[in-house]
């Protein structure tokens, strides 16, 4: 079946249709991981997005249980050179092409995804939307959507919730967390309450954290900062705080350290960073839009970590005042987990 995916800017790319046969509109974001496809779709920050894939075919893994970021996917379409439509009859593994209907995702394959990809590296965001047709009323009704605001309040969970073990205890503000993060708690023994993006100080002081986490997830810094600046307010010096993706650019915000936007998003595996202190270069994966202007830290970080894209600042430690930020996900899910002792580092504040 014949599907498009029209632009905002009046340009559209055909292709074969699969998944939902629905409409949808979101956000168009190049994803440029040569594999993960299933933590990328189930990732809450992606929510609200239509992800173009760079790799050239996604599916030939199928899906499976292990590798959900997310029971429910909260994007709004795929975008594909090609999807491997057979895969192995094992039970363990179901086909991309039901799970998309499974999900109500729809999705368009044999579309050149590089020349899609090159007019997307000119535009900061470009809305779009996967149609039957692409006559003038289509581009009208893309052009009159108005993307919805703070993603994060639709993503996080409603009530609190326990993962628990034997460990220290950490209140997770879920922000869009992801599976994997409370994985790699579990690991390390940490009992883990998640809670809503905006609970109290009460709702957390009762808990008696040994330490927070503010997760990643989707949105901007400035649509949840009132939500959780009272959390901040009152457990700032006193107790570790680990903030990665945006819950890093929440603290990079509550600090005063000027962010700025990224020439284009990043959506991927393939982001080095260099960790001052050792030159180490670590391989990490983001999904943030925005990082720090160096040159407005006027605070004293223990660590830095940088960007070598753009040499802005990618994440930081503070031990006096018990403060981890990353704009990278230490764990991974897809990705390499060089960065993976950012859990362990954190358990050490909590000590």
């Amino acid at each position: 079946m014949k599907r498009y995916l029209i632009l905002e800017d009046g340009s559209s790319f055909s292709g074969e249709g699969i998944g939902a046969n629905i409409i949808s509109t979101g956000e168009l974001a190049i994803q440029t991981a040569n594999f993960g496809y299933q933590e990328a779709l189930t990732d809450p920050t992606n929510a609200g997005k239509i992800l173009v894939f760079t790799s050239p075919m996604i599916g030939n893994s199928g899906i499976n249980a292990i590798d959900y970021e997310s029971i429910d996917p909260t994007v709004k379409g795929i975008i594909a050179n090609d999807v491997a439509l057979n895969i192995s009859d094992s039970e363990n593994f179901q086909d991309l092409d039901l799970f998309l209907k499974e999900k109500n995702i729809p999705a368009i394959f044999n579309v050149d995804t590089r020349a899609l990809v090159h007019r997307l590296m000119r535009e900061e965001t470009i809305k779009a939307s996967i149609m039957d047709t692409d006559d003038e009323h289509a581009f009208d009704q893309i052009k009159a959507l108005v993307l919805p605001k703070n993603k994060s309040a639709s993503v996080s969970t409603k009530n609190a919730y326990a993962a628990p073990n034997v460990g220290k205890t950490v209140a997770v503000l879920d922000l869009g967390l992801k599976h994997s993060m409370l994985r790699e708690l579990s690991l390390r023994q940490v009992n883990v309450t998640v809670l809503p993006y905006n609970a109290t100080p009460v709702d957390i002081e009762n808990l008696r954290p040994d330490g927070i986490i503010i997760s990643n997830g989707p949105g901007q810094p400035d649509e949840i900062l009132k939500a959780i600046k009272p959390a901040l307010d009152h457990f700032y010096q006193k107790c570790p705080i680990l903030g990665i993706g945006l819950g890093f650019l929440a603290l990079s915000d509550y600090l005063k350290l000027e962010l700025v936007n990224l020439p284009q998003e990043f959506d991927g595996i393939n982001y080095p960073v260099i960790e001052q202190n050792s030159n180490t270069i670590w391989q990490t994966a983001m999904d943030i839009n925005q990082l720090v202007l160096p040159d407005s830290v006027q605070l004293n970080m223990n660590q830095e970590f940088f960007d070598l894209h753009t040499e802005l600042l990618a994440g930081f430690t503070m031990e006096k005042e018990k403060v981890i930020a990353t704009a990278f996900n230490p764990e991974g899910a897809p990705g390499s987990l060089d960065a993976i002792e950012i859990f362990d580092h954190f358990l050490k504040m909590m000590e």
